[in-house]
């Protein structure tokens, strides 16, 4: 599709030479300041790599429970732990241990904050038991049990109409029983 080719304002253009549409007001406004044209890539991208990127895969691919399933949980005050681990053992090498040695300890340091994490969960579920509290969110939940969360059904609809007029009919047969001299059949029960 060649007509498809180009930015709005030469399509614009071709269509009102072609005669496919009238000229739009923003035309000539437009022509007279066209926007920026950007340059294109040839399709030669770089690949944005980090220096901890070799660190990270080797994290994910060793604890793939610690991965960001929901991309919209990442933040850029709190980095996931795969990058704290990558960034740890960069550190580490940078001070003189060895490479093995720094993933070592970086790994021993992330299991030991896991651990810590949940001794403070289990915890504050013990306090919410003794204060008769629904217990918090678990920290690390399984990919399973994310997947499932995602997938619950949406609310309940909102009560129906007709639901509402029975309700409303039975308010006004207690109000009419109430009444003194009332019966059930009268239309005017509301006295306000």
């Amino acid at each position: 599709m060649s007509w498809m080719k180009g930015d709005l304002l030469s399509k614009t253009r071709r269509l009102v030479g072609g005669l496919a549409t009238r000229e739009p007001v923003w035309l000539k406004a437009m022509e007279a300041s066209p926007p920026p044209v950007f340059p294109r890539s040839n399709g030669n991208l770089k690949k944005i790599v980090l220096p901890e990127d070799p660190y990270v895969r080797r994290f994910s691919r060793k604890h793939p429970e610690a991965k960001l399933v929901d991309p919209n949980k990442a933040s850029a005050f709190i980095p996931d732990p795969a990058r704290v681990y990558g960034c740890r053992v960069l550190e580490l090498t940078k001070n003189g241990i060895s490479e093995d040695d720094a993933m070592s300890v970086a790994n021993m340091e992330y299991l030991a904050e896991r651990k810590e994490k949940k001794k403070a969960y289990k915890r504050l579920k013990e306090l919410a038991v003794l204060q008769d509290k629904s217990p918090p969110p678990k920290p690390y939940l399984s990919t399973k049990k994310e997947m499932q969360i995602q997938e619950k059904k949406a609310p309940a609809d909102p009560p129906s109409v007709r639901r509402l007029v029975n309700q409303l009919k039975q308010q006004k047969d207690v109000l009419l029983q109430d009444k003194p001299g009332g019966s059930a059949n009268q239309d005017h029960w509301i006295d306000e």
